[in-house]
This record gives C-alpha cells, sequence and structure tokens, in this order.
C-alpha cells in the first residue's frame, strides 16, 4: 500500500474549514453577548467590551510578528515547525516584560475614562497574552495543511467562554470581573488546545539552530526578528483599524455610546471572520509558490474569483440575521433610538465596509506575502492614518448628537474599508491584476451599494444589487479548483 502524502496547505480547502469554525465560534460568542448584556449594566458592559480591546490593542505587538512569518514559511519545512514555534515562544516571552510593565505604569484605562475594577483589567490582559501565545500554534497547524486542528482550537476556546458565562447567569452573577474571568479561562483552553494538537501532529524536527530551510529570514534570531519587524509593527497597528472608531466614540461620548456601537460591530465582526480566514488560508499557499508568478497569479485570481460570489451572500445575509435575530438578543434600549441610534441600522452602514474588506483580500494578502515585508507595514499605517482622519474629522467635527456621532463612526469605518481596499491595490503591485478584472469590480461595486443603501433605507433599491448572485458558479468552480 502507498504511504499517504502528507497534507500540505489549501486556499479553499482551509478556508472552509476556518470559515465554519470562525461562524460557529461567532455563532456562540453571539449568544454569550447575549448572556452579557442582559446579565450587566451598560456601564459594566462597556468596561468588558473596553478592557479587552484595550490590552488586546497593548499587548499584540508582543507577538513579533512571528506566527506570521511561521504561516508563510512552514510548509517549506514541515519537519522544523516544532522547533520554530518554540523559538517564537522563547523570543515573545522576552518581549512580554516591558510591555506588561509599561500596562502596569501607564494604566491606559484611564485614557477611556472607565472606572472599572482593577482584577478586571489584570484579567482582560491576561486574556491578551493567552490569544497571543495561540497564535504560534495555530500558524503551524496551518502551515501543516491541518486548519482543521486549528478549526477545533477556536470552537473549544468560545465554547469554554460561554460556558463560563452560562454558569455566571445561573447562579445569578452581575460582576463584570466575574465574566471577564470566564473569558480568560476561555482563551487559555484555546491556547493549550492549539498546543497540543501542534505537538502531536507536527513532525520531530532538528534542533533550533538548522532552522535556514525554512527560508533565509530563519538563520539567525537577528534576521529572524528583522524580518519579523515589519509584521510585529503592523500588528501593533492593525487593531486600530477595526477598533478606532470605537474608542472615538467612547472618548467623545462614554462607555454607553461605546457599547451602543459595539453591538452594531458584533455582527460586523463576525462577517469579518470571512475574509480573515480566506487571508489566513491563502498565506501559506502564497508563501509557497511567491516565487512561481504564474501560480501566484493563479491563486490570486481563484481567490478573488471567491470574494466576488461572497459579497450578496454577505450582504443580503448579514442584514436578515441582524434584523430577526437582534431584537430577541438585546435589549430594547440598544436598538429603538434610545442613545440616538439603533444598531441594527448603524449595522447596514458597516455592511460597506465589510464588503470592501472581503474583496481587499487577495491583494492585501498579497503584501503579507510578497519579498518587501516593508510595504505592507507602510500599508497599515497608511490605512491607519486615512482612518484616524476620517474618524475624527466626523466624530469630534461634524457630529453634535449621540446619535450623529454613532452614525459618523460607521460611515467613518466603511470609509476607511474603502481606503483600505483601493490602498492594496495600489501598493501591492497588483494593478494589472486588479485591471483584468475592471469589469467585474464596477458590476460589485455598483450592485454592493445598491444593496446597502436599499437595506439601511428600507426601499427597493436592494433589488438592483441582485446580478451579484451572478458570482456564484465561478466562485465555486475556483474553491472545488483548490480542494485536494
Amino acid at each position: 500500500m502507498a504511504a499517504q502524502s502528507p497534507r500540505t496547505p489549501s486556499s479553499g480547502r482551509d478556508a472552509g474549514w476556518l470559515m465554519g469554525a470562525d461562524l460557529l465560534a461567532v455563532g456562540l460568542a453571539f449568544f454569550g453577548q447575549i448572556l452579557l448584556v442582559n446579565a450587566l449594566l451598560a456601564e459594566h458592559y462597556g468596561w468588558m467590551v473596553l478592557a479587552i480591546d484595550l490590552y488586546a490593542s497593548l499587548f499584540l505587538v508582543v507577538d513579533l510578528g512571528l506566527p506570521t512569518l511561521l504561516a508563510r514559511d512552514g510548509a517549506n519545512a514541515p519537519h522544523l515547525v516544532r522547533p520554530a514555534v518554540a523559538r517564537t515562544y522563547r523570543l515573545q516571552a522576552l518581549a512580554a516584560v516591558p510591555f506588561v510593565l509599561l500596562a502596569l505604569a501607564l494604566r491606559p484605562d484611564r485614557w477611556l475614562n472607565m472606572d472599572a475594577p482593577a482584577w478586571l483589567l489584570v484579567a482582560a490582559g491576561l486574556t491578551a497574552i493567552a490569544h497571543i501565545a495561540s497564535y504560534a500554534p495555530r500558524s503551524a497547524l496551518r502551515a501543516l495543511g491541518e486548519a482543521r486542528l486549528e478549526a477545533v482550537s477556536k470552537v473549544v476556546e468560545r465554547s469554554v467562554t460561554v460556558a463560563g458565562y452560562g454558569v455566571l447567569v445561573g447562579v445569578g452573577s452581575t460582576s463584570a470581573t466575574a465574566f471577564m474571568g470566564a473569558f480568560l479561562l476561555g482563551a487559555c483552553a484555546g491556547w493549550l488546545v492549539a498546543l497540543v494538537l501542534m505537538l502531536r501532529n507536527a513532525p520531530v524536527g532538528q534542533s533550533p539552530d538548522t532552522l535556514t530551510s525554512l527560508g533565509e529570514d530563519w538563520t539567525s534570531t537577528k534576521h529572524l526578528l528583522f524580518a519579523a519587524l515589519p509584521f510585529a509593527i503592523t500588528l501593533g497597528a492593525l487593531p486600530y483599524v477595526v477598533r478606532l472608531e470605537k474608542f472615538l466614540v467612547a472618548a467623545s461620548g462614554g462607555a454607553e455610546l461605546a457599547a451602543v456601537f459595539h453591538v452594531a460591530q458584533l455582527a460586523w465582526l463576525a462577517g469579518l471572520v470571512v475574509p480573515a480566514a480566506l487571508r489566513s488560508a491563502l498565506l501559506p499557499v502564497l508563501g509557497h509558490v511567491r516565487d512561481q508568478p504564474s501560480r501566484y497569479q493563479r491563486e490570486l485570481h481563484r481567490a478573488l474569483d471567491m470574494c466576488f460570489g461572497l459579497v450578496p451572500y454577505g450582504l443580503f445575509g448579514g442584514y436578515v440575521l441582524v434584523a430577526v435575530l437582534a431584537p430577541f438578543a438585546f435589549p430594547a434600549a440598544y436598538l429603538d433610538g434610545t442613545y440616538g441610534a439603533s444598531a441594527v441600522d448603524l449595522f447596514a452602514v458597516l455592511l460597506a465596509g465589510w464588503a470592501a474588506t472581503l474583496l481587499a483580500t487577495p491583494t492585501y494578502t498579497s503584501l503579507m506575502a510578497g519579498f518587501r515585508s516593508w510595504r505592507f507595514t507602510q500599508f497599515i499605517f497608511a490605512v491607519l492614518l486615512l482612518a484616524a482622519l476620517i474618524g475624527y474629522g466626523l466624530i469630534f467635527g461634524v457630529a453634535t448628537t449621540n446619535g450623529a456621532t454613532l452614525y459618523a463612526a460607521a460611515l467613518a469605518s466603511s470609509l476607511s474599508a474603502g481606503a483600505l481596499l483601493v490602498l492594496s491595490w495600489w501598493m501591492s503591485g497588483q494593478r494589472a491584476f486588479v485591471a483584468q478584472r475592471r469589469d467585474e469590480w464596477w458590476l460589485t461595486a455598483l450592485g454592493g451599494s445598491f444593496i446597502v443603501i436599499g437595506l439601511f433605507t428600507q426601499t427597493a433599491w436592494w433589488v438592483l444589487g441582485l446580478p451579484l448572485f451572478a458570482f456564484t458558479p465561478q466562485a465555486w468552480r475556483a474553491l472545488r479548483s483548490t480542494l485536494r
């Protein structure tokens, strides 16, 4: 009997596993948010939301960009993945020390008008560190072609978290600190499961001194850190691209308005798992063929076909789910305009940004997989700068009421996503690739705009977006061509 071929990364297959797991995890998270908003006061819920986002943003640079390099290069030498993870952990542990001391000294929670309990803040910081620790083994599993096992770790993490919330609700707890502790427990469970699965499935490798088969960036610690530095800097800035508007809303209107905007963002963030999963699956594939131009372009076109096909399903499906489920899931105050705007209406505005982010996935990932890592860093900082200018200008310069502040934040988010899309075309050097599909881009832009306008205004303009479903067959063909 012939030996079974080892699994290798596949963009369509792996994206399917990761999307499925992420959507299931999002469903569990959505149920968890229902428990939270009904168990906690709006202010206390705002504390928890802001603390999680704040410390996730502060500590993410401890990642050092090393898991991204591992995902990109791991498929080149699967037998070296295990020692690569070990080296990653040693370097990350050293990097964590100054950031922990900085958090203790500066108390950044005070910058956001928070008066949260100290133990809640400690648990939020530990949760951020546990999440960072999970990235290396998950990237290793993806590089080994075992995205299905990475998917298992994600579902375990969310299941443990929601189970913890359920126990606290069952005993009648109203402590935001206790719920934060349940969130920490889930993060630790997800990390440990990913680590164990990686150790069980990674081939036994050589010593960490012989990692050069992964690529020239792994020849020494100095080379490794320098190669990862662009990703480390980028990862330190990247969370603010998503969370910036929420922070600006909190600074302008306080924790209660931030909580309303967070509820609107929940389903939007859930939808972002689709481009994130596709990007995660595409990176090892592009990294493996980046010196083969024809195969590289073929993978980009397959990814774009899948993105075009997903747009109408995400826009219509996301809105229907939120419009139907939100009244059963969240208190009326988040939906009836008590704070100036309905979370459902805000979500409709955010949908435009979701579509732009999805469509940027191929060129965005091309920047990550390319030979010029610093170009990706420049790209993210350019997006962050534009997002800051747009968000600050609309929220502080235009909005004068609570409702206007919330709508300004949603609009700023979508405009920033549009800037991300256009910049990814330009800075990835893939303008010819984009131009080849010019007609499809125009159809998607027009159809997507009609859908968003129709859903937001609750008029029949969305009918003009129905032709986008014509992309479904080519998306299905692209997905099937990647399965092996």
